[in-house]
């Protein structure tokens, strides 16, 4: 753990980097015996013997008096940056660390590109550790960065504060905080990045899609693509080719779903990108089984689960896959039994992911149903109407709500 230097630890590191012994330093006018004193912290100097040892050791005296030096905080982020790029999947305890790490130097965090990244984060891993006042650090982040000039890292507190909300399920709290961070950006700044401004229209094309307003979200999602090539940056890219294939998916829109997945497809080739690859596949897996092509979906759906990696990571998407297929094929205990291993991804919160997921608690009430469990079918079914709920109108939630008025007809209270 980094502690904070003191002015005689300073002088004392300061010394060593730059090999000079005790007596090279102390020179003719401070003796060895004093000069040990004060990296010991047991003297204090003179403003005179303090300026006399900045010039042997070739520094200003004022890098000397630095509650906090450069380098310290520099050292400092490098070690939060370690531990704060790990993979999420693979994080344990680093958020709390990174907070133990950085906690020392909050009050020193005022100026430089450091102490604005050190802030950002230590407040992000407050919000993760479900602390209160992330907010206020997230805020001296932004200004930081503001004073500095840095657009792109501005705009990325901006869009945290946005998904922090995103990620509570209030899309248009989270809309609105987006719009307002990049009024504040565009207006602070004359020149804003190409990879900002297509950051900036992807995640107002995802909040409209997620708030329901197809129209300007589509507009938006197609900007963003077309302002991407123009830029010849592709940034963002497949994250575009993604949304605009699930909405025309939401849309039933044959045509531009076969266009993007296509576009997805030919990206994750070029790129090397599995992840492109494998939701290209999911959304053939799907586009099947809407086809009644049970087969044909499981072939997909039983490749990836075979792969103990790719089942770790993707399992809960291909488990709904497979017990929808297996539920068309009539083999009911199978499918329920694919269906109960999924737990809906932690990092699942647009109203597109939660709408596919939802509609498990749907299949696993018919197939309670065919296996003669009323009961237990009409609470699947109420439980994926109550979760569905809030969520903006998409085929999947027309679908829940006909599976309760089936079952319920069926099974009245």
């Amino acid at each position: 753990m980094f502690q904070i230097e003191t002015l005689g630890e300073r002088i004392r590191k300061l010394r060593k980097q730059k090999k000079m012994t005790l007596e090279a330093l102390a020179g003719e006018e401070i003796t060895k015996g004093m000069l040990s004193l004060i990296e010991n912290n047991k003297a204090n100097p003179s403003m005179e013997s303090l300026t006399y040892i900045a010039e042997r050791l070739g520094v200003e005296v004022a890098m000397l008096m630095e509650s906090v030096s450069s380098q310290e905080l520099r050292e400092v982020l490098e070690e939060a940056e370690k531990l704060y790029n790990i993979e999420f999947e693979q994080k344990t305890d680093e958020y709390k660390r990174i907070i133990t790490l950085v906690e020392p130097y909050l009050d020193k965090l005022t100026q430089g590109y450091e102490a604005a990244r050190l802030l950002e984060m230590y407040s992000r891993c407050v919000y993760h550790e479900k602390s209160a006042g992330w907010e206020e650090l997230s805020d001296r982040a932004a200004e930081i960065y503001e004073q500095m000039n840095l657009t792109a890292k501005r705009a990325d507190v901006g869009l945290f504060r946005a998904m922090v909300k995103f990620s509570e399920h209030d899309y248009a709290q989270s809309l609105d905080i987006l719009l307002r961070e990049r009024a504040e950006v565009e207006a602070n700044h004359a020149y804003i990045d190409p990879m900002t401004h297509v950051d900036f229209d992807y995640h107002e094309a995802l909040l409209h899609f997620a708030i329901g307003d197809t129209e300007s979200a589509t507009r938006g999602m197609e900007s963003a693509i077309d302002y991407s090539k123009k830029h010849r940056i592709f940034y963002r890219i497949d994250d575009l080719y993604r949304i605009a294939a699930a909405n025309a998916m939401m849309a039933g829109n044959d045509e531009k779903k076969l266009y993007y997945t296509k576009k997805l497809k030919q990206y994750g080739d070029f790129a090397d990108d599995l992840h492109s690859i494998i939701f290209y596949d999911l959304i053939n897996a799907e586009t099947l089984i809407t086809e009644d092509d049970y087969v044909g979906a499981l072939d997909i759906i039983d490749r990836y689960l075979s792969d103990p990696k790719l089942r770790e990571n993707y399992g809960n998407w291909f488990y709904l896959g497979k017990g929808k297929a297996l539920y068309g094929l009539g083999r009911y205990e199978e499918a329920l039994h694919w269906l109960e291993k999924i737990i809906i991804p932690s990092y699942a919160h647009h109203p597109f992911d939660l709408s596919l997921f939802f509609v498990m608690d749907s299949y696993k009430a018919l197939c309670h149903m065919h296996l003669g469990n009323p009961d237990e079918a009409l609470e699947s079914a109420k439980l994926a109407v109550e979760n569905i709920a809030p969520l903006p109108h998409t085929p999947f939630k027309e679908f829940i709500h006909k599976t309760y008025e089936a079952i319920e007809k069926q099974n009245p209270l």
